[in-house]
């Protein structure tokens, strides 16, 4: 069956309202402009949340802008810097999918074309309203005849399009939900990537904190494997909430409990402690989900480090009051957990793989006994899996392997690796 995927621009494709970002730039020397920004943004979430029909909204907005086309310019080159980080690093999909990709939007074709063109979407697989300017290059208004300057208006639009098969709908706000609403569309989700607005999550078909979560759910091809808004992140004793704003940003789910039980540490991924709140070698045996431990402070037990490694449970860890660590620790979790990178770890050995694009990468921890890395490469060989680099590096208790390996491959195969006698942990990581 055909796909199509209707994806929103404003605080959707991008991390905000442009309009809004437009009124910043063109009203940056009026002397009244704080007062016009609030009237702005008051339209726009008074017209996403659907207590405001989005023609008035739009209309009082452009009324208010004062814009030109100089102020566009401007627009464009801010509005490329806040492409939404999980479609940004989702090109990919975009590039492969380039027929099934439609942006649906109320914003305007003058600044959403530069910025997702940039991204394989196809020019005509764009609808959004259009400006209109007088000679000296003013913005005085708008195309009206444009069913998306009108209230319901992607579903008029939609309805004009008469797309067949599959559709799928991605926005974060009303008029986005007024599709599943209509029936025109399978399933909508609500994407809080950048915003959540509540009366229109709680309509959704699916809550979508990230695109990476969206495509994971629909099996669909992504640039990591698992969506890090699915991998809670336990926070135990006195952790600086700069850390925990690194590890929000990344998308990760923050936990915070008085202390480390067996319950919460079962679930979670990551682990961030201190000196006085640390797990005991008997809470790491069992805790079969937990890759990373981030210690503000230094391990107190050398018996934890060896358990944890022997679990295949990195760790880092730091002085307690040295004042690197509230960016030392978030750093070096998220470079482990984003590229495999165990630089810096107190129980595991030093391994800096460069990324590699275009491939694979497999992480593979076993007992440092000795044959697994041909049993690992034979497997590969076997299913024609090319190998586009391979990192090797052991301590007494474990081996640590990452292999990128090329776009081709078997999903049996990532069974057969986890299968590999030995193996402690296996994990595909993009």
């Amino acid at each position: 069956m055909d796909q199509h995927f209707i994806i929103d621009f404003d605080s959707t494709f991008t991390q905000v309202e442009a309009l809004d970002e437009l009124a910043r730039i063109s009203l940056k020397n009026h002397p009244d402009r704080e007062e016009i920004y609030k009237q702005i943004e008051a339209l726009t979430n008074a017209s996403m949340e659907g207590r405001l029909s989005f023609t008035e909204s739009l209309q009082a907005r452009v009324r208010l802008l004062c814009a030109n086309r100089d102020h566009l310019k401007q627009l464009i080159t801010h509005l490329k810097k806040k492409v939404s980080t999980s479609f940004s690093r989702n090109t990919i999909f975009f590039k492969n999918h380039q027929d099934q990709v439609l942006i649906v939007s109320g914003g305007f074709k003058e600044f959403i074309i530069p910025v997702v063109t940039e991204y394989y979407i196809k020019k005509e697989n764009i609808y959004a309203n259009t400006f209109e300017f007088d000679e000296e290059g003013n913005i005085i208004g708008y195309d009206r005849s444009n069913p998306l300057s009108q209230e319901g208006g992607k579903v008029k639009l939609l309805r004009e399009l008469d797309l067949k098969g599959e559709i799928f709908g991605i926005g974060d706000g009303y008029s986005d939900f007024q599709l599943k609403e209509s029936g025109l569309i399978e399933k909508f989700f609500a994407f809080t990537e950048n915003i959540e607005r509540k009366s229109v999550a709680e309509k959704a078909d699916h809550i979508t904190p990230s695109f990476d979560e969206f495509l994971y759910i629909n099996k669909l091809p992504r640039a990591i494997s698992y969506p890090k808004n699915r991998i809670k992140c336990l926070v135990v004793g006195n952790v600086n909430e700069e850390a925990l704003a690194a590890m929000r940003k990344e998308g990760y789910n923050i936990r915070h409990r008085e202390c480390i039980e067996e319950k919460y540490l079962d679930e979670a991924g990551v682990l961030f402690c201190d000196d006085a709140n640390q797990p005991t070698p008997e809470q790491l045996e069992h805790a079969g989900k937990l890759k990373v431990i981030g210690c503000f402070g230094k391990i107190n037990n050398r018996k934890i480090a060896e358990t944890a490694c022997s679990n295949g449970i990195i760790i880092f860890d730091d002085p307690k009051n040295n004042p690197r660590n509230v960016d030392f620790i978030p750093r070096r979790v998220i470079a482990f957990m984003n590229e495999g990178k165990t630089h810096m770890s107190c129980n595991f050995p030093d391994l800096q793989p460069p990324r590699s694009n275009n491939s694979h990468r497999l992480i593979h921890i076993h007992k440092n006994v000795p044959g697994i890395l041909a049993k690992i490469n034979d497997l590969f060989a076997r299913n024609n899996m090319n190998i586009v680099g391979e990192f090797l590096v052991t301590n007494a208790q474990i081996g640590y392997v990452i292999t990128d390996v090329n776009t081709g491959y078997d999903a049996e195969v990532l069974n057969k690796l986890k299968a590999i006698e030995h193996t402690i942990k296996f994990r595909l990581l993009y």
